[in-house]
């Protein structure tokens, strides 16, 4: 009776170590790819505002930063992701005071001023192209320029979006960037 009291007890346990260490699900529940913090922390990278002040990613820590990189040029696959990550923070309603949107520009070419005015509220601060291609993880067969990037309040990258998310894939982005919100208090 002793061994069925303690059998009943200790299956729970064992369940969940089994279903941990051995099932492992491969279902996950974020859309965006999780990076470790460990192996891609934020370099003290020299980055310049467009007047060419010095300013850093450092001043955002104890805000989310959303991250995109790209050319001065910006063609359409720039305006289409500085339009997402205007419209992703506005989509957070009340926290969306907790997101700072940055836009690195990995050369000199001069900006055209109707996207400066069009994305007003985008910090946008230029930078090494190699450093940040040094730091950035990419998927395969893309690059930085190619991704939205999110850095948490504590100045450490944590997740890279896809490339190209359709309209169905923007509510997942949003559904990841809520959770992040909600989830943390930092921020």
């Amino acid at each position: 009776m002793l061994w069925l009291v303690l059998a009943v007890c200790a299956s729970p346990i064992i369940a969940s170590y089994f279903t941990y260490y051995v099932i492992k699900p491969e279902k996950r529940n974020n859309y965006g790819t999780l990076i470790d913090q460990r192996a891609h922390p934020v370099p003290a990278m020299a980055t310049t505002t467009l007047d060419g002040r010095p300013q850093a990613l450092d001043q955002f820590k104890g805000k989310w930063v959303m991250l995109m990189v790209g050319p001065g040029a910006c063609p359409d696959a720039c305006q289409k992701q500085l339009f997402a990550m205007r419209q992703l923070r506005l989509m957070q309603g009340k926290e969306m005071d907790r997101i700072e949107r940055v836009w690195l520009i990995t050369d000199k070419a001069p900006l055209d001023t109707l996207v400066i005015r069009e994305f007003d509220g985008t910090h946008m601060l230029r930078a090494d192209e190699k450093a940040v291609a040094s730091w950035l993880p990419a998927d395969p067969g893309t690059t930085p320029a190619d991704h939205i990037y999110m850095i948490d309040p504590l100045g450490h990258l944590m997740m890279r979006f896809p490339k190209d998310p359709e309209f169905k894939e923007v509510r997942k982005v949003y559904k990841d960037i809520y959770k992040l919100l909600k989830a943390s208090s930092v921020g």
